[in-house]
């Protein structure tokens, strides 16, 4: 018998994790953090709702935090087997899951120092070391590449278009009877004509399909992002202010860099504005970008081959130290800075944040989706006051969304890849959505393809 369980990413994005079950062998698709709201956040300090113990591997879409940052706790609890994911994957994990450790220590350090934690002590949920001893269990799979990962299973893994290296993944089950059932997790579901990555690939034939819902409910506005980048840049150099731009280090900040660089190029910026990108982990993910050819576009492997300075590098200035990061705070001259993490939970971009919240002239713009429950959600919804380091801070910056960089399908899209398919699914999970976004496009895809769609809550398991 084959079950799948769902232990993340109901009725919220963050958390992704799946519990599936073929014939004694035990998989978990994804292994992600909860983010957001307290009651999430809870979940991954509880101990897990399965052995850890028993499973025999952990299959990985892709590295941001919502779906690979509780390996350390999974491997603390008692897994001891591998990791399978595409290369491009792995060395973003090896640099993704270390600073997330890292970060842990040091906000419990802070938290510690400042006395604001009503935890004594507070504690990390796992350390920098913690991490770095995931990163040997991890295993490559090269892309449009089955390999029969447990008895009677294989697995492939197909480009997502989501960052680099990121992948839907096909399972294919085969029953003691003969027969075959698919499961395809499409992860988190990229964008058609993107720079940087590749298109997502068509969705194979399959049984079940468990998809992404994140804007289930809109769609992407069809101005041109790099336009509209441009025009809130100017109006706050205007202002004499400085753009503050929170944003994942790993895919947000290479396409922001790609899009910047072309505004400077043909002139719709100035070019003597200073762009700084402030995480030293968006350095490390800019190189992991350049030597994974595999995981780009054509056009971005024309342009490498030819030399060309696709990201603009040479025109960006990175701060690499803390104390670096911290002489932003002085600047008294317009410039744009680029600091994760992209909900404002934690990283580099609080600092900057609580310094230039308060300050009129200021530009937040958020280039990502914002979950419940996280200071960027927060700020997007005009709250005049956002806690940090345990005191209000006023908001007196001007906030910004700029939709169109977004690395999710929104629902148009995600229609479109559904209608684009050789063979319509037999089942549609829905997963990775807040409920307004789920539900809705619950109801697209039955009203259009007549499908069934069911929207998993937690724990619940469904037979395959």
């Amino acid at each position: 018998m084959s079950t799948l369980q769902f232990l993340g990413a109901t009725g919220t994005v963050t958390g992704s994790k799946y519990l599936l079950e073929h014939d004694g062998f035990r998989m978990l698709v994804d292994c992600g953090l909860f983010q957001g709201l307290k009651e999430l956040r809870l979940r991954n300090w509880s101990p897990p709702p399965f052995d850890p113990g028993t499973l025999n591997l952990v299959l990985l879409t892709h590295a941001h935090l919502d779906h690979s940052g509780y390996l350390p706790v999974l491997y603390r609890n008692g897994y001891s087997g591998e990791i399978v994911t595409t290369p491009a994957s792995r060395d973003l994990c090896g640099i993704i899951l270390p600073d997330s450790g890292h970060i842990q220590e040091e906000d419990a350090r802070f938290a510690n120092r400042k006395g604001y934690s009503k935890h004594k002590p507070a504690l990390p949920l796992y350390t920098e070391d913690d991490a770095r001893r995931v990163l040997p269990r991890i295993r490559c799979v090269e892309f449009d590449t089955p390999r029969e990962v447990g008895p009677g299973i294989t697995v492939t893994f197909r480009a997502a278009g989501h960052i680099v290296g990121a992948a839907m993944i096909e399972v294919r089950l085969r029953a003691k009877d003969g027969g075959d059932k698919v499961i395809v997790f499409s992860g988190d579901l990229g964008r058609p004509q993107q720079p940087i990555l590749p298109d997502p690939e068509s969705m194979p034939p399959c049984d079940h399909l468990l998809l992404e819902s994140t804007y289930g409910n809109r769609d992407h506005p069809k101005d041109d992002a790099g336009a509209r980048l441009g025009q809130i840049v100017n109006e706050t150099i205007r202002r004499g202010g400085s753009v503050l731009i929170p944003a994942f280090a790993v895919g947000r900040t290479q396409h922001l860099m790609f899009l910047l660089r072309a505004l400077r190029a043909d002139g719709t910026i100035p070019s003597d504005v200073p762009i700084f990108v402030d995480s030293p982990m968006a350095m490390e993910a800019n190189r992991i970008v350049m030597r994974h050819p595999e995981a780009q576009d054509a056009e971005m492997r024309e342009a490498n081959a030819n030399g060309g300075d696709v990201l603009g590098m040479r025109d960006v200035r990175f701060a690499t130290t803390s104390i670096e990061s911290k002489a932003l705070n002085d600047i008294a001259y317009p410039a744009i800075i680029i600091s994760a993490s992209g909900m404002c939970e934690g990283g580099r971009i609080l600092h900057h944040l609580a310094y230039k919240l308060p300050d009129h002239r200021t530009t937040v713009l958020f280039v990502g989706f914002q979950a419940m429950g996280t200071r960027g959600r927060a700020l997007q919804d005009g709250r005049e006051f956002v806690r940090m380091y345990g005191r209000e801070i006023p908001v007196k910056a001007r906030i910004e969304t700029l939709d169109g960089l977004s690395a999710h399908a929104d629902r148009g899209e995600i229609l479109s890849w559904l209608q684009a398919a050789s063979t319509r699914p037999g089942r549609v999970h829905l997963v990775h959505g807040e409920p307004g976004a789920r539900d809705a496009l619950a109801a697209s895809i039955r009203e259009r393809f007549g499908l069934a769609v069911n929207c998993p809550h937690y724990l619940d398991t469904v037979e395959l």
